[in-house]
C-alpha cells in the first residue's frame, strides 16, 4: 500500500489537491501503523491533521474507524494537534454512542464499560470504599475489577493505571 501510495501523495502534492493530499496523507498514517512504524505514522497523521483542522473536515477520519481512532489516541498523547485531535476523538465517542457501541480501544483485552466507569472514578481520586458505596457494590468487587483493570492496562499501581489511560485516550 506504501509504495502506491507514495507516488499518488507526489502527485497530489505537486498539483496542491488538497483533498487527494489529505487522503494519501491517512491512508499512510493508517499503513505505518499497521506496519508498527508508530513514529512515521504520527508524522503522516500530523500532516493530514494541519490539512484538515483549517476546514474542520472530520469525516475523512471518522470514515476510517477504529485504526484511525486508536491512531488519534496515540497522537493525542504525543501532544500532536491537541485540540482537533480532542474534537475528533469526541466525535469517534458520539458516533459510538449513537450506534450503541463503546469506541474502540488501543488494548488486546479492552475494558469492560463497568471498568471503564471505575477508572474514571479512581482518576477522580476517590477511595475503592468511596467507588463501591457510589456504585452500589461490595468493596471486594471493585477490588477486583481494579485487578482486572491493571492486567489489562499492565500497571501496578492505580496512578500508573491512570496516567496508562489517559495515554490511550481511555479516560
Amino acid at each position: 500500500a506504501l509504495a502506491i501510495l507514495e507516488p499518488f501523495r507526489q502527485q497530489a502534492d505537486a498539483k496542491a489537491w488538497k483533498d487527494q493530499q489529505l487522503e494519501a496523507s491517512i491512508l499512510q498514517a493508517l499503513a505505518h501503523a499497521a506496519l508498527g512504524e508508530e513514529e512515521s505514522a504520527l508524522e503522516n497523521l500530523k500532516e493530514a491533521l494541519a490539512l484538515a483542522q483549517p476546514d474542520d473536515l472530520m469525516r475523512t477520519f471518522l470514515d476510517e474507524g477504529p485504526a484511525m481512532a486508536r491512531l488519534l489516541a496515540r497522537a493525542a498523547a504525543h501532544g500532536i494537534a491537541p485540540t482537533f485531535t480532542a474534537k475528533l476523538l469526541a466525535a469517534f465517542q458520539n458516533e459510538a454512542s449513537a450506534h450503541g457501541t463503546t469506541p474502540p480501544q488501543p488494548l488486546i483485552d479492552p475494558l469492560s464499560e463497568r471498568e471503564l466507569e471505575i477508572l474514571g472514578l479512581v482518576a477522580q481520586g476517590l477511595s475503592n470504599r468511596q467507588i463501591s458505596e457510589r456504585l452500589f457494590l461490595a468493596l471486594d468487587t471493585v477490588k477486583g475489577h481494579n485487578r482486572n483493570i491493571f492486567s489489562k492496562l499492565q500497571v501496578n499501581r492505580r496512578t500508573e493505571a491512570v496516567a496508562r489511560a489517559r495515554e490511550l485516550g481511555l479516560i
